[in-house]
């Protein structure tokens, strides 16, 4: 019966992710995929267009909220972010949340958890996005038919964990006022790189000051009065629905950031 149970329990979190996802009626062809054009991404070749088109299984569209993945599932597949934002996060027992990472278009969302366990994690959507959808499985063949491909794939977890040790240097060492500064840069960077903010430095993000202490370790009210203090030293400009780095130079020397490269970050 416990088995039957967490089945059932299992299915039941299939169906409600299901009934978040809805299916693009007119996917892109993988060789006019967005991403091929973002300034922060290295374009895929023709070849390797032409593999990921065998193996993909269509697009899906999420609106802000909804879940993509969900913490303890086993999950059948992958998702590339063509359009939007996302969360990754924690939670424990009593209902208290960890964000671990935000998620922007070319990354590979369930890339981080074991290809045969249980999540250790749920992806939650920031921006309403489109996701293209792959089956685990078809990794295996494509690491072996197209081992480019494959690096890219470890590139792109080594990079995952990277962005891990910058966050948990945050939490560890950094002062609040660093904290929110790191973070802001951190965001304003991999927004331009993919297209997701523009000109002006200015990000168009609706997160929270609840969200932001969830990520960085700090009580609202601790959040609240670092981000005014930020403002009034013409630092980082954060609304809710925008964010704003006037001087990313000095802002980014500030916490010891390093830029992103123009189409150096790979995507599959």
């Amino acid at each position: 019966m416990a088995d039957a149970d967490e089945a059932a329990g299992r299915e039941g979190r299939n169906i409600r992710q299901g009934a978040a996802m809805f299916e693009v009626s007119d996917p892109y062809e993988c060789q006019n995929c967005p991403l091929q054009d973002c300034p922060g991404l290295r374009p895929l070749e023709s070849i390797q267009q032409a593999y990921m088109q065998s193996i993909k299984q269509g697009e899906f569209r999420f609106e802000r909220g909804d879940t993509i993945l969900e913490e303890d599932e086993c999950t059948k597949h992958l998702f590339t972010i063509l359009e939007g934002v996302a969360i990754r996060y924690r939670t424990l027992g009593d209902g208290r949340r960890q964000i671990v990472n935000l998620m922007f278009p070319g990354d590979l969302v369930g890339l981080q958890g074991a290809f045969e366990e249980e999540l250790s994690h749920s992806v939650e959507v920031l921006l309403p996005a489109r996701l293209c959808r792959f089956k685990r499985d078809d990794f295996v063949s494509l690491i072996k038919e197209h081992p480019r491909l494959g690096y890219d794939i470890t590139w792109l977890a080594a990079k995952e964990e990277t962005a891990l040790e910058g966050h948990i240097v945050s939490l560890g060492q950094r002062s609040a006022r660093e904290r929110v500064a790191y973070l802001a840069v951190w965001l304003l960077d991999r927004a331009l790189a993919t297209g997701v903010a523009k000109k002006g430095n200015r990000l168009h993000l609706s997160i929270t000051q609840a969200q932001i202490g969830d990520m960085l370790g700090l009580s609202l009210v601790h959040t609240n009065r670092t981000l005014r203090a930020l403002d009034r030293d013409g630092l980082i400009q954060w609304s809710p629905r925008e964010i704003c780095v006037p001087d990313m130079e000095k802002a980014s020397k500030l916490v010891g950031f390093e830029r992103s490269k123009p189409s150096h970050r790979p995507f599959v």
